[in-house]
């Protein structure tokens, strides 16, 4: 399960521009779990107002079932962030389907404190991007309002220095922290995009790579690395063949009045049987979406 205790599914985050009409049409029928429609980054300054009114729009008359949907502000530093925030609250009251709002560049959880007031009864998301916010990912974590997170790992290597490699080590630390804070908290934690869209070799070496860390799923920037990812962060049938199997054993064990099971040649304990529970609910979160 992820967050909360759900299984929702949030292997494929896609960044989509607020302000691209064609491509907020296309979403509605692409695989992807959730998508941040994108006020900061992926528009133009010339472009920030209009592409408000755009993405609005979409998100009261268009259809993006059980994808969830994620507005991405422009940061209260700017001149378009208190606008933006102003903009939707009214837009949800008037029948937008917003289902989180994420914030740029959250450094301390003041920051999330000056959106909260400004949005109230919306789940609150954080971009992990600053080296401040690596330092102070727990107290984020821990903000009441917080859903999840998202690793801007090009911000961070930006404010790092760093060069990059293909293991991400430069990146370690920062990941690890966010990914132990999201977990400690119980919140939803999605890694940061592979920039080379047309590097699948690439994009399923860092999906693997976050998998096992335990993050969530992915942000992508292109509709062509959702196929990768979704493989990636869902249970695999050997996972499920297992997990079936544990319980099973299990479950015959705690009948027979033993505390434990033998799988494989391998203790099997309750502890394993949460994760099993865990991995069958993600399958079939999965299976219900139909990508």
């Amino acid at each position: 399960m992820t967050a909360h205790g759900t299984s929702r599914p949030y292997r494929s985050v896609l960044y989509i521009p607020g302000s691209k009409e064609r491509a907020l049409e296309k979403a509605t029928g692409l695989a992807c779990d959730a998508i941040i429609f994108d006020l900061e980054d992926a528009v133009a300054v010339d472009e920030k107002v209009n592409a408000r009114a755009i993405l609005a729009k979409a998100l009261k008359e268009a259809d993006y079932g059980a994808r969830t949907r994620i507005v991405r502000v422009n940061g209260l530093d700017t001149d378009w962030g208190r606008d933006d925030l102003r903009a939707f609250a009214a837009a949800i009251r008037e029948g937008a389907k917003v289902d989180a709002i994420l914030i740029p560049k959250v450094s301390r959880k003041s920051d999330l404190d000056a959106v909260a007031d400004l949005i109230p009864g919306v789940p609150l998301w954080a971009m992990m991007e600053t080296a401040l916010g690596m330092l102070n990912a727990a107290e984020i974590a821990a903000h009441p309002r917080l859903e999840g997170m998202v690793m801007g790992t090009n911000d961070l290597a930006k404010e790092l220095q760093s060069r990059f490699r293909a293991d991400r080590l430069p990146m370690m630390a920062g990941l690890g922290t966010c990914l132990l804070a999201a977990k400690a908290f119980g919140k939803i934690i999605v890694d940061g995009v592979y920039n080379a869209f047309k590097d699948e070799d690439g994009l399923k070496v860092e999906c693997d790579q976050g998998r096992d860390m335990g993050f969530d799923g992915k942000t992508l920037i292109h509709p062509a690395q959702l196929a990768i990812a979704n493989a990636a962060f869902a249970p695999s049938a050997a996972e499920i063949d297992l997990a079936e199997r544990q319980i099973a054993a299990f479950e015959e064990a705690e009948k027979a009045g033993l505390g434990v099971a033998v799988v494989d040649g391998k203790i099997v304990e309750n502890l394993h049987i949460v994760t099993a529970r865990q991995i069958l609910a993600k399958a079939e979160a999965i299976a219900a979406l139909g990508n």
